[in-house]
């Protein structure tokens, strides 16, 4: 008996019975359907012919299901019931296929919504859980005109944001002074009993302790005393807590300790977790926490990770997933024609701290990544392997942006950040001179960012010695052409919004560069209001937002993730009190033109457009093969009621041509929409309000916004493409290879 036969006869639960129940009774026309057919295809052929009758009454519908209709605008066309006819055609359509489950270790599982109605109904075998028949139950509600769409009003999003105070506010400011206090007691305590020595800082036995405390106080303004003093036990964060982490917690984090997860939160970060909980911020502190916190998934699957995007996945002398070939170095990870990422060989490849939802989990569990700064101190051979990149960059016909990152860019020293960014003017203009002697002209270098999550994490790093090397290379970058200077950063809370990092993104500003940010959509980030609220305070400190992305990963995630159907209902649901009209397209282009004056410019933009913030940023999902993107279509469900997506790549801009090879994309999400909804119930919230969340069953990539579009060259670039070398036709591109050996069936 395979598989699929014995999950046939597990019987249902009390609970899913009942919720079958209610099913039946809302729709006699799908029980009746049910009860006359002698088997699953029968039943398939009913539900289909049903539905198709329906939608012969709606031609925008069934255009978008046979893809004769695609695109932002024939999305936003159809209606709330059409998303669940869409659904229902594409579960028959679909059904009995099998797909590859990195959630379950490349185990198989299999989509067969309606043979598991058709068991339930007739036999009450199946074994399809609670949270499948409750999907399936508003499935048929929205099909059916049961239940309609209410899009909240913008009073009501607006009255979500108000549940987050923002880190600016002084309470708040207080609370981590009190912090603060407790965190430098704890150290000096530690200090004087011998169990910490530092050459650096050292406390004389002679000094009085309101002295010690005072030195302490001018340790805490610099960037090295928190990464020598970074937490790195379970023990220790517990301590720093104030001994507030529950048993089960610690339980977890002991685990992680001796499964090899590293820790690594630096003093400054860890005082902005609450310890005393205000009334007025219950909960505030989530997003920031399960950060810092690790999961019992993130644990049990440690040692079993796999890389998310496939283009990270190199092997030397082929090309990557998309195609590219690269440097013979793990320096350079490339998806499009245009960017590229550089990770240099230096204290860079680590973080101010390590996020437990951190895509690059999987190089931890290998040794590839860790926080030991003085090994990752630049080698002899960087330079000369510096150079090579940089020949690389300037002999590539597409590229013209550059992201340096690594781990993190501002983890360099200020020395290695800037022979990093002479290196790349010096490529630049390189690149601009060959141009002078080519016929077929090449892309020039036109944007150069580097990514970083320490105007959060550690703003003492942002120095005024930063942002005068900032400051140079900006000056003289825009002289061969360099015109877009961006600090990516990635703050996931309002409560991450500190007077410190406010003043950080101040000096970066000074310094010529804009400041954008990527906000990592989790569980807690998504809670309503949340994310709309994190705009606002960003806008308010001159920070623009850029993406909100889906959390990567398999089940190691999944206590951080959040299903994309949460991520469209905030796009379409809260998001959207924050669209920029189009008369004013050309003014949010030219924001990047004025860093000095950023926060004055938003905020006049933002009354200007009658809008609480600007929101720029694309929802997206950064694909488990090449590229990121939101078009997509639920066309399978689990019998635990995970749905499975299959997604299209971003069409509206340039992509390696293998995409036109790899055809759509599937993701199995690691928790069905009860699962999240329960979670949200745990974190304090108000369910009903969430009600919609089960219709959002499909996707459309938002329009990038004319503020982060390349300027345009006064020449026609070259369509030859360099460093591209494809597979032959009929040669198979697998994104996610099954295993030799399924660990069950899901």
């Amino acid at each position: 008996m395979n598989p699929i036969e014995q999950l046939d006869r597990i019987a249902i639960t009390v609970k899913s019975h009942r919720l079958l129940k209610t099913l039946l009774k809302e729709n006699p026309k799908l029980e009746e359907i049910m009860r006359n057919s002698k088997n699953e295809i029968e039943a398939r052929i009913g539900i289909r012919e049903w539905v198709l009758e329906e939608l012969g009454q709606r031609p925008q519908a069934l255009a978008f299901y046979e893809g004769e209709a695609t695109g932002r605008e024939a999305f936003e066309a159809l209606s709330w019931s059409d998303y669940a006819a869409i659904r229902l055609l594409d579960y028959v359509d679909h059904a009995g296929r099998e797909f590859v489950d990195l959630n379950l270790r490349g185990a198989i599982a299999v989509s067969t919504p309606i043979r598991q109605l058709w068991l339930a109904v007739n036999r009450g075998t199946g074994g399809a859980k609670p949270d499948f028949f409750e999907d399936m139950l508003h499935l048929f509600r929205q099909f059916t005109e049961r239940s309609t769409l209410r899009v909240p009003t913008r009073e009501e999003v607006e009255s979500w944001m108000e549940r987050y105070p923002a880190g600016l506010d002084p309470r708040i400011v207080a609370l981590r002074e009190e912090n603060r206090d407790r965190i430098l007691n704890i150290i000096i305590d530690r200090m004087e009993r011998g169990e910490i020595r530092s050459q650096k800082y050292t406390l004389d036995p002679e000094l009085s302790r309101e002295e010690k405390i005072e030195r302490a106080l001018e340790w805490w303004d610099d960037p090295q005393f928190h990464l020598q003093f970074a937490v790195r036990s379970p023990e220790l964060l517990n301590e720093m807590l104030g001994n507030s982490l529950d048993p089960d917690a610690m339980g977890v984090l002991d685990q992680a300790k001796e499964s090899g997860i590293p820790f690594f939160v630096n003093p400054y970060y860890l005082s902005l977790l609450h310890v005393r909980v205000p009334y007025f911020a219950i909960g505030a502190d989530l997003a920031i926490r399960h950060y810092v916190v690790y999961s019992q998934q993130l644990v049990e699957e440690f040692g079993h990770i796999r890389a998310w995007e496939k283009e990270d996945e190199i092997e030397p002398g082929k090309p990557n997933a998309a195609g590219w070939m690269l440097p013979p170095y793990d320096n350079v990870h490339r998806r499009y024609p245009d960017v590229a990422i550089l990770i240099p060989d230096t204290t860079g490849r680590a973080c101010g701290g390590l996020c437990a939802a951190c895509q690059r989990m999987y190089g931890f569990q290998h040794g590839q990544l860790d926080f030991d700064l003085d090994e990752l101190a630049p080698k002899k051979t960087w330079p000369q392997k510096l150079d090579e990149l940089m020949q690389y960059f300037e002999e590539d016909s597409q590229l013209r942006d550059i992201l340096v990152t690594g781990g993190d860019a501002l983890m360099s020293t200020d020395a290695a950040l800037e022979r990093i960014l002479d290196a790349i003017y010096e490529m630049a203009k390189a690149k601009r001179d060959a141009n002078k002697r080519r016929e077929r002209k090449y892309a020039e270098l036109v944007r150069v960012r580097l990514g970083t999550r320490l105007p959060v994490f550690l703003p003492q790093r942002i120095t005024p010695e930063l942002a005068d090397i900032l400051a140079r290379f900006r000056e003289k970058a825009a002289k061969v052409g360099v015109k877009q200077f961006v600090i990516q950063t990635h703050i996931e809370s309002p409560m991450e919004v500190t007077p410190e990092a406010r003043d950080a993104v101040v000096r970066l500003l000074s310094a010529g560069w804009i400041v954008t940010n990527q906000l990592v959509f989790t569980a807690a980030a998504s809670r309503r209001g949340h994310t709309a609220k994190l705009r606002e305070v960003l806008n308010e400190i001159g920070v623009l937002p850029y993406y909100t992305f889906v959390v990567k990963g398999y089940r190691e995630n999944a206590f951080n993730y959040t299903p994309i159907a949460r991520v469209v209902q905030e796009e379409l649901e809260e998001k959207s009190i924050g669209r920029i009209p189009e008369r004013y397209h050309e003014a949010v282009r030219s924001l990047p033109e004025r860093p000095k004056r950023l926060v004055h410019d938003v905020s006049d933009l933002r009354g200007k457009c009658c809008v609480p913030f600007l929101a720029t940023d694309r929802s997206v999902l950064n694909l488990p093969a090449v590229g990121k993107s939101l078009t997509f279509r639920v066309i399978g469900i689990t019998r635990y009621g995970r749905r499975v997506l299959e997604f299209d790549h971003d069409r509206t801009r340039a992509h390696s041509p293998i995409i036109d090879r790899m055809g759509k994309v599937i993701v199995v999400e690691s928790k069905s929409i009860g699962e999240y909804l329960t979670q949200l119930n745990q974190m304090g919230e108000r369910v009903p309000e969430y009600d919609s969340v089960y219709g959002y069953s499909m996707g459309q990539t938002e329009p990038r916004m004319p503020l982060y579009e390349y300027p345009a060259y006064d020449y026609e670039v070259t369509d030859e493409i360099t460093n591209l070398e494809l597979p032959e036709e009929g040669e198979a591109l697998d994104a996610a290879p099954r295993t030799a050996e399924p660990v069950g069936t899901d």
